[in-house]
């Protein structure tokens, strides 16, 4: 098998599901070790070998961390592909010592060198949709369920059918289009 032909089976096998939520923010996302966990396997599979080194770097007058994977052949050693990923580090943050600082652009720019190298697709990933507070999202309107007597609204699975909080419901539509249970959204972040 060509080297690049080891890098697409890689790329194309790879499923690095968002597991981690930021509460906070309100979404899911996928750190760096998740694609490293996800990744591995591959990677032994398809005889390759993955590296990944950060420098500091001043660009103007910012100081940037930025990451550098590499992938080579295990058996040659041949360099078959990089990418760099960048992270500016803020001058502080709060509740970090420096130190957390670094490490903190360190793992932000890891995560997107490695998803430039393995064509890892963030575009549903939370920092390329979010606003900053500057546009409302559009959220799905609830369908009322006509058969109650009362009125009230009654949210159920889209997937099982099964009845599901409207907390359960707001969450899932939001984060998955649709409104899901527990369980189905489980299975859905699974899947991604």
């Amino acid at each position: 098998m060509e080297y690049f032909e080891k890098l697409l089976a890689v790329q194309q096998e790879l499923k690095a599901n968002k597991t981690q939520f930021n509460k906070f923010g309100g979404y899911a996302y996928r750190s760096c070790e998740d694609i490293l966990e996800a990744v591995k396997p591959l990677l032994a599979k398809n005889g390759l070998v993955l590296t990944i080194s950060d420098d500091i770097v001043s660009i103007g007058d910012r100081i940037y961390v930025r990451a550098t994977a590499l992938i080579t052949d295990a058996k040659s050693g041949e360099l078959i592909a990089s990418t760099n990923g960048f992270a500016r580090e803020e001058e502080t943050k709060k509740g970090m010592d420096s130190s957390q600082v670094t490490g903190a652009a360190s793992s932000y720019a890891r995560k997107y060198a490695l998803n430039g190298l393995l064509c890892i697709d963030d575009a549903k990933d939370s920092d390329a949709t979010n606003t900053h507070g500057k546009e409302e999202p559009k959220r799905e309107e609830p369908k009322r369920e006509e058969n109650k007597p009362d009125g009230n609204f009654v949210p159920r699975c889209a997937d099982c059918g099964k009845e599901i909080s409207v907390k359960e419901h707001d969450y899932s539509v939001r984060y998955f289009k649709r409104p899901l249970c527990r369980d189905c959204q489980k299975h859905e972040s699974s899947n991604r």
